[in-house]
């Protein structure tokens, strides 16, 4: 039996990961480019997609460590610059590398004390001033302190710079704000200290509009939508391919699948992240490295949850949420730029890689964006529905594996009945008559999850010929018809008529299934389904 290879599964150091032989991806071609080519860069990316390691990677190289880089493609072309710009290669730089993932910030003082520590190991080497009374002070004489005790320019690397207002955000704003204006401060040095600095790089998931980094830093290079650096993070289809056809191999024999099989699975739960128009799509680097160790199919980039504030955010924005299913358009600067207000929660779902570019409609430079692929879909719909109905957060899973048996079974009644009961348990929010659509729409939303995450089994607002059904489920030997009517619109029988005289069911007929209709009517009083009627379609 062959010894697995090592998968580089939480590995963010790059000397560790070389000098271990784990697996690696050469992304040292962005490197050299951007080396070569520029000085101060932000770039966004989702969480656990490789932003740590590349910026080890960067660190290894303005450290001069060029024994890490054997037969790496910038082993070669580090060589040929070096050559072309008459300088020697490889140089050491002094490095300061700000790590904001070491720590949470929900006290008062935990920014600070995080970035007091950084300082003052930094500090160590180079010294420091009673007069620097303050970060920007401690920060800028360090800048200049280095170069002249180095005769090199700095090198600056932020890791998640943003963690800090993520943490706080939608949970304590009075603290985010302090956070806001001393992370304001503190960045506003890497300009005017430019002439001390080789090259900066900064990472995070977001780009705070609020934040003057983006503003005041008008030689930043924001890279995050650049075609040239899509492939920087994540790993693309060919790199998929050519680096881990043995594990692709041991997973397809694990589940009893083909080759092509596996990667037709891989593709269709960790594969379609899009940062950028006409590029190619990513896989999620740290699902694949879990699913290639653990052999199993399921949710890996999911396992910590949505942050709360996003679904709040949503909730209180009355976002619909059937749109994020590639029904959401932004010009470029909506992608970008996040104001962190519920109104403008759509910014921060791309960023933060719940939503991807799906197409570029270039007439009106607009992005049309849905979930990358199943496993963000149904992780994502999986912690709305709580928030949408009185199921416990964590429950969500048994509610819908129970709907799916139901409906399996043939069992219509049981399957409705618990419909009933989870459209009763749905919070009413205090709509007016006034505010009626919204209210629908907070049941309308409930219900869509369900079906929505009853999964391949489902298709919800299914296009028909002459209209539209509001669900159906496909089993083995059923094809199931719903359609509800909210409040005063119909009752129960009126939604069967609906499918009939539409003929929702025609594109159906030709499968020879059983084709069941369920109608409900949705009652003003009691706040849930009032009644439903069943009718099976003769054939």
């Amino acid at each position: 039996m062959n010894t697995p290879r090592k998968l580089p599964i939480g590995v963010q150091s790059f000397k560790d990961l070389r000098e271990k032989r784990f697996l690696y991806v050469d992304k040292t071609e962005y490197l050299s480019r951007l080396v070569n080519n520029g000085k101060v860069y932000f770039l966004s990316r989702p969480r656990r997609f490789g932003k740590s390691l590349f910026l080890s990677t960067l660190a290894a190289y303005f450290l001069g460590q060029k024994e890490l880089f054997k037969d790496l493609y910038l082993e070669k072309t580090e060589e040929e610059a070096a050559v072309q710009e008459g300088r020697e290669a490889w140089q050491e730089y002094p490095v300061l590398y700000l790590d904001f993932n070491t720590g949470n910030y929900g006290a008062s003082d935990d920014l600070t004390i995080n970035l007091n520590n950084h300082l003052c190991k930094w500090e160590e080497l180079y010294g420091s001033k009673p007069s620097e009374q303050n970060f920007p002070l401690r920060f800028a004489g360090l800048l200049e302190r280095a170069y002249q005790q180095t005769g090199k320019q700095v090198v600056i690397l932020v890791d998640e710079y943003d963690k800090p207002l993520l943490q706080t955000m939608g949970v304590n704003e009075e603290l985010n704000e302090k956070y806001r204006n001393t992370l304001k401060a503190f960045y506003s040095v890497i300009k005017t200290c430019d002439q001390y600095i080789r090259f900066a790089f900064l990472t995070g998931v977001t780009k705070f509009s609020k934040i003057s980094i983006f503003s005041d830093l008008n030689n930043l290079n924001d890279i995050s939508l650049l075609p040239k650096y899509a492939g920087i993070c994540g790993i693309s289809q060919s790199e998929l391919e050519s680096t881990f056809a043995p594990e692709i191999e041991a997973l397809a024999q694990a589940n009893e699948l083909t080759y092509d099989e596996t990667l037709k699975q891989l593709k269709q739960n960790y594969d379609g992240y899009c940062f950028a128009r006409a590029s190619e799509n990513m896989y999620n680097p740290f699902s694949l490295l879990r699913v290639f160790d653990g052999q199993i199919f399921q949710s890996y980039w999911f396992s910590t949850g949505t942050p709360t504030f996003l679904v709040n955010y949503l909730k209180e924005a009355h976002y619909y949420i059937p749109d994020l299913n590639e029904n959401v358009e932004l010009d470029e600067d909506g992608l970008q730029t996040y104001r962190a207000i519920p109104e403008d929660t759509l910014p921060i779902l791309f960023q933060a890689g719940y939503l991807t570019i799906k197409e570029y409609i270039k007439d009106v430079r607009l992005y049309r964006l849905g979930f990358p692929n199943d496993e963000v879909r149904y992780g994502f719909l999986h912690n709305l529905l709580p928030a949408y109905s009185d199921i416990p957060f964590g429950q969500t899973g048994v509610w819908i594996g129970r709907f799916v048996q139901d409906i399996r079974k043939g069992k219509v009644d049981c399957f409705m009945e618990r419909m009933q009961a989870l459209i009763a348990g749905i919070p009413y929010d205090n709509f007016t008559e006034k505010n009626l659509k919204l209210r629908e729409q907070n049941y309308q939303t409930a219900v869509y999850l369900v079906f929505a995450l009853m999964g391949q089994f489902v298709q919800t607002e299914v296009q028909c010929s002459t209209g539209r059904a509001d669900a159906v489920v496909i089993t083995a030997d059923t094809v199931y018809i719903f359609e509800f009517k909210l409040f005063s619109n119909g009752s129960a029988e009126d939604a069967v008529n609906q499918i009939k005289e539409n003929n929702y069911t025609a594109k159906y007929k030709k499968d020879g299934k059983k084709i069941v209709l369920i109608g409900a009517g949705f009652d003003e009083k009691t706040k849930t389904i009032k009644d439903w009627k069943t009718e099976v379609l003769e054939n």
